[in-house]
C-alpha cells in the first residue's frame, strides 16, 4: 500500500466516528442511555486512535485533499458535546428550567471554544476545559447527583474553557504521560463497564470513573502549581 493509500486510510478511519455518532444517538432517541455511551466510547477509542496514526503516517502531506482537523472537529463536536448535550436534557437528570440552561450553555460555549484557534497550548495540552462534555455526562449518569450540583458543574466547566487553566491532553501531554496515558485507558474501560450495564447502581466502575475524572480534570491545573524540577515556574 502506498503512502497516499495509507494516509487517505487514516482519514477513513476518522469519518467512522460520524457513524458511531449516528448510533449514538438514534440510541439517545430512544432513551437508552447505556447503548448510547456504548458508541460513545467506541467513537471515544477511535478519537484517541487516529491522532496517532494521522502523524505516522503524515496525513497533511500524503491526503492533503481532506483537512482531518476539520473533520475531525465535526464529529468531536457530535460526541463530545451535541449528544451528552441532549442526553443531559433528557434524562431527567436536570429538570425543567434547569436543563435548558444546561443545554445552551454546554452547545453555545462549546461551539465558541471549537472555533478557538489558542486551544491548544504549547505543551499540546488544552488551554481551558476542551468540552469533553461526554466525559463529563457519563459520570453524572453514573453518580446521579442532586440537580444543582449538575447545574453549577456545567457552567462551572463552561466557564473554565475560556480561562488560562490548563486541562492535560493524556496521550500529546509529556509531562506525567506515563501516568495520564494508562488513567485515561482506565476512564475508557469503567466508561464503557458502567455503560455496557445500563449504569447500574453499586458498580465498582462508578468510583472508577469517578477517581480517573478527578484525574484527567486537574492534573493539568496541578501542573500549572508544580512547574518541572529544574524549570521556572509555570504560568
Amino acid at each position: 500500500m502506498t503512502r497516499d493509500l495509507k494516509a487517505l486510510a487514516v482519514h477513513l478511519f476518522t469519518a467512522t466516528g460520524a457513524i458511531f455518532a449516528m448510533l449514538a444517538m438514534l440510541a439517545a432517541v430512544q432513551e437508552e442511555w447505556g447503548l448510547m455511551y456504548v458508541w460513545l466510547v467506541v467513537a471515544f477509542v477511535v478519537d484517541g486512535i487516529d491522532g496517532p496514526l494521522a502523524r505516522r503516517y503524515d496525513v497533511k502531506r500524503y491526503a492533503k485533499q481532506i483537512d482531518g482537523v476539520l473533520m475531525d472537529l465535526i464529529i468531536d463536536y457530535l460526541t463530545y458535546v451535541f449528544i451528552p448535550a441532549y442526553a443531559l436534557f433528557k434524562s431527567g437528570l436536570l429538570p425543567g428550567w434547569t436543563g435548558w440552561i444546561a443545554i445552551i450553555v454546554i452547545t453555545y460555549a462549546s461551539a465558541v471554544y471549537f472555533a478557538d484557534s489558542r486551544m491548544k497550548t504549547k505543551d499540546n495540552s488544552f488551554a481551558g476545559f476542551p468540552g469533553c462534555w461526554n466525559m463529563v455526562v457519563v459520570v453524572l449518569f453514573a453518580t446521579a447527583p442532586n440537580f444543582w450540583i449538575t447545574l453549577v458543574l456545567v457552567i462551572a466547566l463552561a466557564i473554565a474553557m475560556f480561562t488560562p487553566l490548563k486541562f492535560i491532553h493524556p496521550a500529546r501531554t509529556v509531562r506525567w504521560r506515563t501516568l495520564s496515558l494508562p488513567v485515561a485507558v482506565a476512564w475508557t474501560g469503567f466508561a464503557g463497564w458502567a455503560a455496557w450495564f445500563d449504569f447500574a447502581p453499586g458498580l465498582w466502575a462508578h468510583w472508577g470513573l469517578v477517581i480517573t475524572s478527578v484525574y484527567l480534570l486537574f492534573a493539568g491545573i496541578v501542573q500549572q502549581i508544580v512547574p518541572p524540577r529544574g524549570s521556572p515556574r509555570s504560568a
